[in-house]
């Protein structure tokens, strides 16, 4: 059974992408929509601004009295019915009172052909309604016979022209004769009539009218008004451009959607990285109810789990211990009240024996108790507090102690200079005490102690001449109470705790230990990497 969206991260990613991808359709089809419709809106303004603001000079120029009788003729002429309104129609809002109010032309259409056109006549508040059922052949050459009488003037014609000319409707004047017109067309000019010249292979129109200078010295004039070309889509030009866009508006949305579940996936990887270094006080955040939302609170609850798991482990090992100690202080008693009552060598020999032994328990004890300390320090969150430490003094310091408990053997520390390094000088001096005291009871004359700094790292290598560790068990050694089969394994007289300390130890510092062949020295060399350096 398939889960609620609400519950599934990548179900509820998929129906985002793809609700993604329809917002980028739609925001790409509203856009071309939007762009053509505004190009249209603007071709339809400046095919209309001539006419109209021809109608209303001339209207405007009428007697009041007369502008009744004028409206109705060239309404007949031009099957255009036109009226007159002392205030815009109360149905206008205020951008098309104020289209009006800048002397422009105010369109409303009503379907493709039906326009209904607004515009104030000059210096009144009058406004001029023309209403269009589309546009004929009559209408093209009774606005074209209409213009050549607003144009009649020769001195008024050139500032006329330049009035009513714009990018959709040029209107031009010109003292020679159309070029592309035949002898023909050139007669029904000179005789007065309104020529169209189509252009198929260009989609325009153009009207020629031949207009009288009034004058001697000049004739005629030719009035051209056109090319009138049929409304262009879109160029491929902004088609690309918007087509950009909408990847771009596509790309965004779906980074944004992806960057959501890969910075909760992200969150999730560095909580699972710092439980893997110790800090079991681990938790995510859990923000919703989804996969997952689920996932995090599944992860807290194993991290809480493995946390009380190693923090009661860590207190029974603990307990254990102290517990220990009781029993062996009392043997401890009893054996030397037993070896001050006996004279008898053989019977002390024993009992010194026993003394050994016991060392030995208490020594064990110790260093259970130190490792269940690490443990339980880690599994209750508890922050490693460090300071600067100066490494070679460090080293000298457990050469110090271990020299005398291993005088056969030569504890060197090679040559170098001193540099600091931020750790807990207890724990770290107790993790390269314990190499080092590894390293004497396996070596066989001499054990090294090397130091390196560099900008990455800090390194600690600990060399000794015996028989080395096996590849295989390299990893073994490492863990509690490991006790390797082969001559370096039988020749220790450890409790298989010391190398497990040092590993916990390094740990808690963010740093490792390995364990390889000494090119040095033939033997074993354990190294301490610990993050920092100069």
């Amino acid at each position: 059974m398939l889960r609620p969206l609400s519950g599934s991260t990548f179900l509820r990613v998929y129906v985002l992408l793809a609700l993604a991808l329809v917002l980028a359709f739609g925001l790409a089809l509203s856009g071309f929509t939007l762009v053509d419709q505004v190009r249209r809106e603007e071709y339809r303004e400046q095919l209309a601004e001539a006419p109209m603001r021809l109608l209303a000079g001339q209207l405007g120029a009428e007697p009041e009295a007369q502008r009744s009788q004028w409206l109705a003729q060239r309404g007949t002429e031009l099957n255009v019915e036109l009226q007159l309104h002392e205030a815009p129609p109360d149905g206008f809002g205020y951008f098309q009172r104020a289209r009006l109010d800048e002397d422009r032309v105010l369109i409303e259409t009503q379907g493709d052909a039906d326009w209904q056109l607004f515009m104030r006549l000059p210096g009144e508040s009058t406004t001029l309604e023309a209403g269009l059922q589309g546009i004929s052949e009559s209408q093209l050459r009774g606005m074209a016979a209409l213009l050549g009488e607003w144009l009649a003037d020769p001195l008024l014609r050139h500032q006329r022209v330049a009035e009513l000319s714009s990018g959709a409707l040029p209107i031009t004047l010109s003292d020679a004769p159309p070029r592309r017109l035949d002898s023909a067309q050139l007669a029904r000019l000179g005789a007065g009539e309104v020529i169209l010249h189509l252009a198929p292979e260009a989609w325009s129109l153009t009207l020629f009218l031949q207009l009288d200078s009034g004058t001697q010295l000049q004739s005629v004039q030719w009035l051209q008004v056109g090319p009138i070309h049929a409304f262009e889509p879109m160029p491929l030009s902004l088609s690309l451009l918007l087509l950009v866009l909408m990847l771009g508006v596509l790309a965004g949305t779906i980074y944004l959607i992806v960057r959501g579940v890969e910075a909760r996936m992200a969150r999730l990887e560095l909580a699972a990285t710092r439980i893997a270094g110790g800090h079991l006080d681990t938790r995510v955040k859990v923000e919703s109810s989804d996969f997952l939302g689920r996932l995090g609170m599944a992860f807290n609850g194993m991290a809480a789990q493995v946390q009380a798991l190693l923090r009661a482990q860590q207190e029974m090992i603990r307990a254990v211990s102290h517990e220990l100690r009781t029993p062996v202080a009392r043997i401890r008693f009893a054996v030397q009240m037993v070896e001050d009552m006996t004279d008898d060598e053989a019977v002390r020999r024993q009992l010194s024996g026993i003394d050994g032994d016991i060392e030995e328990l208490d020594g064990l004890i110790d260093e259970i108790l130190t490792y269940a300390r690490l443990g339980s320090d880690q599994a209750h969150g508890v922050e490693l507090a460090t300071e600067p430490l100066e490494c070679r003094a460090m080293a000298q310091r457990v050469i110090d102690a271990l020299a005398g408990l291993h005088g056969q053997l030569r504890i060197e520390l090679a040559a170098g200079e001193e540099f600091e390094l931020e750790a807990e000088p207890r724990y770290l001096q107790r993790a390269l005490q314990n190499l080092v005291a590894n390293a004497c009871r396996h070596a066989e004359r001499r054990v090294l102690i090397s130091l390196h700094n560099d900008a990455r790292a800090v390194r600690i290598d600990v060399e000794d001449d015996g028989p080395g560790v096996p590849e295989q068990d390299r990893q073994e050694v490492f863990k509690p109470f490991a006790r390797l089969d082969d001559s370096r394994a039988r020749r220790s007289g450890g409790y298989g705790l010391g190398l497990s300390i040092v590993h916990k130890v390094m740990a808690w510092h963010g740093g490792s230990v390995m364990v390889d062949d000494s090119p040095t020295l033939g033997g074993a060399r354990f190294s301490l990497l610990l993050p920092g350096g100069a």
